[in-house]
């Protein structure tokens, strides 16, 4: 298990941020003090997330995304 998160994951494969090894373990994302189980992408330094809206997709089959800003928290979930 890693010792800690990056700054910058992402859930999205073609993404440069992917990590396949720090995603092989359960990760929580606190945002703004709730938590969040719909986060696609995070970034600590920069303060924002992505989420999915809905069951939306595109035309690839991706789930559309939005960006909210605010404090970031990842953690391992035990």
């Amino acid at each position: 298990m890693p010792d800690d998160l990056p700054d910058h994951l992402s859930t999205d494969p073609s993404s440069p941020h992917y990590n396949a090894d720090v995603l092989a373990h359960e990760i929580g994302i606190r945002f703004n003090g709730a938590e969040k189980t719909n986060v696609e992408e995070y970034c600590v330094s920069e303060g924002w997330i992505r989420v999915a809206v809905g069951k939306t997709v595109d035309r690839k089959g991706n789930p559309l995304t939005i960006k909210l800003t605010g404090k970031v928290e990842p953690y391992f979930q035990k």
